[in-house]
């Protein structure tokens, strides 16, 4: 009898436990769809930003861009790598215009990487040098999102060679969506933050 009573002990624990972890994942979902609606690519958003909800509880807007902005960035490192392989095996099989192409396209994510990673830092200090310098904070971090934005567009556009397989081409673009799309909502999260934060401060654009 003790031992079905424990049985039936546990299980409930096990029941209860479950629940729990269900009922916050539920909550937290509810609570990223909200913040990540004004974004090109809500469902991208919410798995960027789910991670650290489960783990910090509710980030803040200036915390949300920097995870995405993280998240960018190091998707663009990956890319880098790949096109760097992809590259490589094209200077082997001597495809010269292919090849050309690639690099011109790995220009362009270098730049982005540069670009984006400037953002993140420049996003680090917002706030912590004085309000009169937070206008020109964001300034940078606009410009520097969006000029990565046009990389990423202007190098799948150069991706037209016979010497480059369909599946590297498809590989690419969608590696290279993927960074647009985390720029693109990084760039939302971002001007919500700037907004939320101007406004609570009284900081006007001049």
């Amino acid at each position: 009898m003790a031992h079905l009573f424990l049985s039936f002990l546990i299980l409930s624990f096990t029941i209860f436990g479950f629940s729990a972890v269900v009922e916050s994942r539920s909550r937290a979902r509810m609570y990223l769809d909200s913040q990540c609606k004004s974004t090109r690519y809500p469902n991208v958003c919410v798995q960027t930003l789910l991670p650290y909800v489960n783990k910090r509880g509710q980030p803040s807007s200036q915390l949300q861009a920097q995870i995405s902005l993280a998240s960018c960035l190091s998707k663009a490192r990956f890319v880098k790598t790949y096109m760097n392989i992809v590259a490589n095996k094209l200077n082997k099989r001597s495809s010269f215009g292919s090849y050309k192409e690639i690099k011109e396209c790995l220009h362009q994510i270098n730049d982005g990487v540069k670009q984006i990673s400037q953002s993140f830092k420049e996003l680090q200090q917002m706030g912590k040098d004085g309000y009169e310098n937070f206008v020109w904070h964001e300034s940078n971090v606009q410009t520097w999102i969006s000029t990565a934005l046009t990389d990423a567009t202007s190098c799948v556009d150069g991706i037209r060679g016979d010497g480059i397989s369909d599946t590297d081409k498809a590989v690419i673009q969608a590696k290279i969506l993927n960074v647009k799309q985390l720029a693109s909502n990084s760039l939302a999260l971002f001007t919500r933050f700037t907004a939320k934060y101007r406004a609570a401060h009284g900081i006007r654009v001049p």
